[in-house]
């Protein structure tokens, strides 16, 4: 019997898997034991291809595989490459020690060559609290586990080539990330908000939201520029910091939704999932819980276009990541704990026609049919978004206007200016909070006191619109990201003002 070491994924964490192989006297057949999902089951065809296909022999005896630890549900493909060369040492065709050193993951194709798999750069980062050194992984899996330091990794083709590394060590180099891999600044983008024609007070309400790191909702009549103000916002965020593309790259990487030859992410998350997604796909979960879209967003933008169709279970299972950041997936043995704190971006049309609030064309919307459509969105999870705007209809002079409108690299340098001033203000008491939308209820009456004319106008407006008390708070904060643009120490009556007219839609629920 022969022993082959490899790593399972949980989550957002990962287990040491022995996959322990016998090859014994007996009918030909190969038994795979130890918890394994269908997926793994089927890797016997595809080791028994690539082992021939590589120029090895079959053995025809009777071969049992066990994945221990035998009480964990295991799933992937990730252990084709590990049971091929347990299979192999077993029967003598390599000497068993050369695995003794090395933790082994990769898929195996039927002609013999390595395929990537997910999960790499969580197994990388707990090699070697798990006992291990060196880590062998499919070529293209390479630069994403050279990510973290101490470890070698040692990227491979294929079968063969794996079986002459382990052999002959000392004729290959491990792999060497690129310098600052995980130092995305200054990334390029493929749009800009100088293309976005009018919509001024729109464009300042982003600007407000992406400052403080607040939620918004964009309302208006199709052809408005929801969508297209939504997929410019990554472009007046801040550039990702090493810590954030770390986070952000192993929640990708455990969702098998890495991508690129860098093995790392550059740009802040934007995810527009389909109205259609399930609650599971859109929170995170399965059989073996894996990260959703609201985890993929982490650190980014959560776009919801047509954001009443999306079904009242996916919409209200929102309320607690929107509230603490993450998202908690239960199951009977355990708890899995995903990140998900980003920044969610909604678009709907003012009635089911999309023409309540055009002064072009005729809504045919009764009354009744519009308040059960803004109904699907129920008063919690509105209270949860903090700013809410109208769109009204572009006029032909702005849409034909030659005037170049202003470049997101000018935007960002305000809301890089204040996001410091937030970062200042929150570092030392608490350096997990570095925008307002994160404070605390005790910071937020630390920061964001009002003066007798401030407090005054903010009474009025509240008696007006009937807000509950999540949404004051939501105003204090949007009031704060408001004078920190401005440079003001102090809210006052105009941030104020400002951050009331983001809020006018709350007659409405």
């Amino acid at each position: 019997m022969r022993k082959v070491h490899s790593l399972g994924l949980l989550g957002m964490e990962t287990y040491p898997v022995e996959i322990e192989v016998d090859v014994c006297r007996g009918l030909p057949i190969v038994n795979l034991i130890g918890l394994a999902d269908t997926t793994i089951k089927e890797s016997k065809e595809r080791v028994k291809s690539a082992i021939k296909n590589s120029g090895f022999n079959w053995p025809a005896q009777r071969i049992t595989v066990n994945l221990a630890p035998s009480d964990i549900k295991k799933e992937g493909a990730c252990f084709d490459l590990p049971i091929a060369l347990g299979i192999l040492a077993a029967d003598g065709q390599i000497d068993p020690g050369t695995l003794d050193d090395y933790c082994i993951l990769g898929e195996l194709s039927l002609d013999g060559s390595l395929r990537p798999v997910h999960g790499v750069l969580l197994a990388a980062l707990n090699l070697i609290k798990n006992g291990y050194k060196n880590l062998v992984v499919a070529e293209e899996n390479g630069p994403e586990a050279a990510l973290i330091p101490d470890i070698l990794v040692w990227p491979q083709k294929s079968l063969k080539a794996c079986v002459q590394m382990l052999h002959q060590p000392q004729l290959y180099r491990p792999f060497e990330p690129a310098a600052n891999a995980v130092n995305p600044a200054n990334e390029k983008y493929t749009v800009d908000f100088s293309e976005v024609k009018g919509q001024y007070f729109a464009k300042r309400a982003l600007e407000v939201a992406v400052a403080g790191g607040h939620n918004i909702t964009l309302i208006g009549p199709p052809g408005s520029g929801k969508t297209m103000l939504a997929k410019r916002i990554p472009t007046i965020m801040p550039d990702l910091t090493a810590p954030e593309t770390m986070e952000i790259t192993k929640i990708h990487s455990a969702a098998g939704a890495l991508k690129g030859s860098s093995g790392v992410l550059k740009k802040r998350p934007f995810r527009s999932p389909h109205h259609g997604i399930s609650e599971t796909a859109l929170i995170g979960g399965g059989n073996i819980p894996k990260p959703g879209e609201i985890s993929l967003a982490h650190c980014g933008v959560l776009f919801l276009d047509e954001f009443p169709e999306f079904s009242r279970r996916c919409l209200e299972a929102m309320r607690q990541p929107l509230e603490d950041g993450l998202i908690c997936v239960s199951r009977l043995r355990r708890t899995f704990v995903f990140p998900s704190s980003f920044m969610l971006v909604s678009a709907l049309n003012p009635c089911p026609c999309g023409y309540y609030s055009d002064p072009r064309k005729t809504c045919r919307c009764s009354p009744n049919k519009i308040a059960r459509y803004i109904g699907k969105i129920s008063g919690p999870l509105m209270d949860r978004i903090d700013i809410h705007i109208e769109l009204p209809p572009i006029p032909y002079q702005e849409l034909s206007s030659l005037k170049e409108a202003e470049p997101s690299a000018v935007i960002r340098e305000r809301v890089q200016k204040a996001r410091d001033i937030q970062k200042m203000r929150f570092q030392e008491e608490n350096p997990n909070v570095f925008c307002n939308a994160q404070m605390t209820v005790k910071q937020t009456r630390k920061y964001c006191r009002l003066e007798v004319a401030g407090q005054e106008l903010l009474k009025m407006g509240l008696t007006e619109l009937g807000l509950s008390a999540r949404a004051y708070d939501k105003i204090l904060k949007v009031s704060r990201t408001i004078a920190d643009l401005s440079g003001s120490q102090e809210i006052l009556e105009p941030h104020i003002a400002e951050a009331l007219q983001y809020r006018s839609l709350d007659k409405q629920w």
